[in-house]
């Protein structure tokens, strides 16, 4: 029987209860304790995960001995994937709790799995340690023929002290190694004093020197990392991520984060921060910015400390920048003190008071592309960003909207919408946005677990843009893009242009704070992301898995990345429904015809084919034992540099492209000169890339058959 929750309604008509856990193992499990009438703060977390997941979820996984030993495996793997810290004696021991985590989550059973685990890690991790530096006070010797396989995947715990060293000194030597051969090619240079005269036995020590400083700032990460919260935050989320990849747990800060990241607004002080051989130090700051404003913050100027108010300050020893961004960026007005190390050595604490930042880097923005077959119009837009909780803030397709009507003011005769790494966002913007362009009708079909297919529609008469479209994706286009990308070829309303597919994913998420208080307060539980719902094409079939497949494809180094959704395990499959009832969009050219004139472009395309060739080459390459003998690591490092920049080169037109910004954003480009200089970047590197130049020659096509068909 479900415990009764705060939820909101539409969850409870959601309720279908929990499948019966099923027992089947053959080993001893602990003894069977019953939890105390108040359960602990963990123990009240994993049960309302488990509860949500079994009442919301799209396709709950019965939480029973199976999916409890799925959760120990990866767990383990996930705080150790390099296997240099625990041993099998370590699991052995652990292989207990392999088929209880469930009773754990049901609330039969106290937590006690990943205490245990912390318990063990944070001893082993000493001992890690210790190993480390004592190996790195021996010299290795780069003349012997030894490989080290760096696929987390083949590597088992170690069985014994010696493969655990073993193992270790591997890695540690493959770290030096780098280093040792990043200071053969500084001592030829001659321009470096510590490395000009220096023997290969010396550089060989300092190549060592480096490897320690470098293992001292990952394992005082690591320690950060190994207090029992954090490592019960990771143990939560391994048991949602096995439900499928998309379900999430988010600490309070990291919800907070995510919030941030979807409105493209935050508060904060207003600097961007950088690694700098792992001390966090200011890189850039917004004018205007609290930061900026206080006249006490400058570039260079280390971040040693952060202090929320009065509060007892934390070291940011150990921390990784976004880490340091967490506890930097707060709530609106509040305080937070910096103790800074300056440029000058001198130590200097200030406080400053968190203002709104707007990240309008995220935002949409346009280019004009100028030609010999017309002006085209190019529409960037990194996210399907939506600011929920400021009725002024921004929303995607508003932004789009207005990039289109300053686009049409300016004549063009086709457009380019650039969601190449767009990771989607808002489901509710790409309905409105999809609708720019079209007449009304469906976009997207929505269904969750036993309900059926809702037509998500653009109710808006007639379309703002009805001119020649190409859509950019690649394999990173995922979610709210490939929605984008569907509705417009299932319309024919387009071109799709880029990888052969899409990420491929197909659902629907909605985070939920887990259990609140009568008065509707936040627990301080967290939230928990759930996948509640599929999405399907208004033709029938779902991205899911599939994602979008172009209508022309471009060769790129990233095809064979394993980061599409059918690279998970616990992907949700690929199905189809019925098709909802809508009409093409009448256009002056055929899609088919200048879709084949491109395609035939590109098979005779030199450039394309090498870096199809290319790619194909670093696959391979790329999962390889890596060698340990100076000369053949220089040679397989030389094999592999000159492929990834040949690849970057042939991704580069030798000739940029007549691109510009619109007069009417000069006002947003000049405003803040460090910005100003990273927009006027992003338009350099975008007036060289061939795959915008292919782009751009199809819309020329799609004009000169649209003319035709005209006259």
């Amino acid at each position: 029987m479900l415990i009764k929750r705060n939820w909101p309604l539409a969850l409870l008509i959601l309720v279908l209860g929990i499948a019966a856990p099923s027992r089947s193992s053959a080993l001893p499990k602990p003894p069977h304790h019953t939890p105390a009438k108040t359960p602990t703060k963990y123990e009240k977390i994993l049960h309302d995960v488990g509860e949500m997941i079994a009442e919301i979820h799209y396709s709950p996984r019965p939480i029973d001995d199976s999916f409890s030993s799925e959760v120990f495996h990866k767990y383990i793997n996930g705080i150790d994937p390099e296997k240099k810290i625990l041993m099998q004696s370590d699991i052995n021991s652990l292989r207990r709790f392999q088929y209880t985590i469930d009773d754990e989550i049901l609330g039969k059973a106290p937590v006690q799995f990943a205490q245990a685990v912390n318990d063990i890690y944070r001893k082993r991790l000493q001992e890690s340690e210790a190993l480390y530096k004592e190996i790195l006070s021996k010299p290795f010797d780069f003349t012997k023929d030894e490989y080290v396989d760096l696929n987390d995947d083949r590597l088992n715990f170690p069985k014994n002290e010696t493969e655990r060293e073993e193992g270790l000194r591997l890695r540690l030597k493959f770290i030096a190694l780098e280093k040792y051969s990043e200071l053969l090619d500084q001592a030829k240079t001659g321009k470096d004093s510590a490395t000009a005269h220096a023997t290969n036995a010396q550089l060989e020590t300092l190549a060592r020197q480096k490897a320690m400083r470098s293992m001292d700032l990952y394992y005082s990460r690591l320690k950060v990392k190994a207090n029992d919260n954090d490592r019960f935050n990771e143990f939560v989320e391994t048991i949602v991520q096995c439900e499928d990849p998309h379900t999430d747990y988010f600490p309070p800060v990291e919800k907070r984060s995510f919030d941030e990241d979807m409105s493209g607004r935050f508060f904060g002080i207003g600097a961007s921060l950088k690694d700098d051989d792992g001390t966090i130090k200011i890189a850039t700051l917004l004018t205007g910015s609290p930061a900026w404003k206080s006249g006490q913050v400058n570039v260079g100027d280390a971040i040693l400390k952060v202090a929320q108010g009065s509060q007892e300050p934390v070291d940011l020893t150990g921390y990784t920048v976004p880490d340091a961004v967490k506890i930097i960026r707060g709530g609106k007005g509040t305080e937070v003190r910096l103790t800074l190390k300056k440029t000058d050595g001198t130590i200097k604490v200030i406080s400053l008071i968190r203002d709104e930042i707007v990240q309008d880097e995220k935002f949409a923005r346009s280019v004009i592309v100028n030609t010999v077959k017309g002006k085209i119009g190019y529409i960037y837009l990194p996210e399907f960003y939506a600011d929920f909780e400021n009725q002024n803030g921004n929303r995607c397709y508003i932004d789009v909207a207005k990039e289109l009507v300053k686009l049409k003011e300016e004549n063009v005769d086709g457009i380019v919408l650039d969601l190449r790494n767009n990771p989607g966002g808002s489901l509710g913007d790409v309905v409105e946005m999809v609708g720019l362009f079209v007449n009304q009708g469906p976009v997207v079909q929505v269904k969750g677990r036993e309900s059926r297919p809702i037509v998500l529609e653009d109710h808006a008469k007639g379309a703002l843009y009805t001119g020649p479209l190409t859509v950019m994706v690649n394999e990173f286009s995922a979610s709210a893009s490939e929605i984008f990308a569907a509705a417009i070829q299932d319309y024919k309303r387009g071109i799709i242009i880029g990888s052969t597919s899409t990420f491929g994913k197909g659902t629907v998420q909605r985070p939920y704070p887990l259990e609140r208080s009568d008065m509707g307060m936040d627990s301080g539980l967290g939230t928990i992301k759930l996948t509640m719902e599929k999405f399907y094409r208004i033709s029938g079939g779902s991205t899911q898995l599939r994602g979008v497949a172009s209508d022309i494809v471009l060769p790129d180094a990233y095809e064979h990345s394993k980061y599409r959704e059918k690279d998970q395990p616990d992907a949700l499959p690929y199905d189809v429904i019925a098709r909802a009832s809508y009409a093409p969009f009448r256009t002056n050219y055929n899609i088919n015809t200048i879709a084949g004139q491109s395609n035939d472009r590109i098979k005779n395309s030199d450039v394309f084919n090498r870096i199809g060739t290319d790619a194909d080459w670093l696959d391979k390459e790329s999962d390889q034992p890596y060698p340990l003998n100076i000369d053949k690591y220089r040679h397989r490092q030389e094999e592999v540099r000159d492929t990834v920049a040949h690849i970057e080169k042939l991704g580069k037109l030798p000739q940029p492209m007549n691109l510009a910004f619109l007069a009417v954003d000069s006002a947003k480009y000049s405003a803040d000169k460090d910005k100003g200089d990273r927009y006027h970047a992003w338009l350099n590197a975008l007036s060289t890339d061939i795959y915008l130049r292919e782009t751009v020659t199809v819309m020329g096509d799609m004009i000169t058959q649209k003319n035709l068909v005209r006259n």
